[in-house]
């Protein structure tokens, strides 16, 4: 196979991958990603739609699901040289899965991909009383010690809904949602040591650099969602430094939230230069 020129990646917590299949054919069909990261699955591995991908001419999947919640998948046209799926934060539950891409993808030298659905963390901001904010602050502290999420000179790349938006820009409101999961300090600056724990780039603020607002998502409860604007930056692409030079780019595909029956987020996607 001939060396590649571009490896395109778009991650998407699609909120249902069967729910929402043809959601993701039309983005398929439009954008035709290399690799497509998806989170919040909520489907079991045995269950998942693989016929209608190898039709949309996606024959490779890597998956770590369960019923009903959390799960994530990465679809590819390209073959996978490897998979692997980790558990973080004290629980077995379906938030990572890694690929990587080599030679038989056409690629000189290899490139692993992490897709990641981070704990929500429920409404209340407090650990002492919110068992699910206290795993997402424990999960957040395991992946900053993972060896292995901490590249070095590795061609890696990060994706997924981390659930967080770090930046004062990367929600609506900053002073009233300091208070609010997924923007409280303590949340923003666990994130900030994961990504600084593996030197990782963060391509939207690389290429769109504060006071600009970028969200990716924006909450079904807003009767006019576009018309509001309340969106946040949850859904994140990443690169570690051997790519730092490497990247062309983001497209965040906000018009994906005004389909019928969409997500609450949108696809992100970049390429690689490879």
């Amino acid at each position: 196979m001939p060396g590649r020129q571009g490896l395109t990646v778009t991650t998407w917590n699609i909120n249902s991958v069967r729910l929402r299949i043809d959601l993701v054919a039309r983005f398929l069909k439009t954008v035709r990603p290399d690799v497509l990261c998806m989170q919040e699955t909520k489907c079991p591995d045995g269950q998942f739609p693989l016929r209608r991908l190898k039709r949309l001419g996606y024959p490779h999947v890597a998956v770590n699901g369960q019923k009903g919640y959390h799960g994530v998948a990465i679809i590819s046209r390209l073959p996978f040289t490897a998979t692997d799926r980790k558990s973080f934060g004290g629980k077995a539950d379906a938030r990572h899965v890694a690929v990587t891409l080599g030679e038989e993808a056409g690629l000189r030298d290899p490139i692993k991909i992490h897709n990641f659905y981070v704990p929500a963390g429920g409404d209340e901001p407090d650990p002492d009383i919110n068992p699910k904010f206290a795993h997402k602050l424990a999960f957040l502290d395991d992946v900053s010690g993972c060896v292995e999420l901490q590249p070095a000179k590795e061609r890696a790349i990060l994706v997924g809904d981390l659930n967080v938006a770090p930046l004062e820009h990367d929600v609506w409101s900053h002073k009233q949602l300091l208070k609010v999961v997924s923007h409280t300090p303590v949340e923003c600056e666990k994130l900030s040591i994961f990504q600084r724990s593996g030197d990782w780039i963060d391509i939207a603020r690389t290429v769109i650099p504060e006071p600009t607002k970028v969200y990716t998502w924006w909450s079904y409860r807003a009767p006019d969602w576009a018309a509001a604007n309340k969106g946040r930056r949850l859904d994140h692409i990443w690169v570690s430094q051997a790519l730092g030079d490497r990247y062309r780019g983001i497209e965040i595909a906000r018009e994906a939230r005004g389909w019928r029956r969409p997500s609450d987020h949108v696809p992100v996607t970049t390429t690689i230069e490879t």
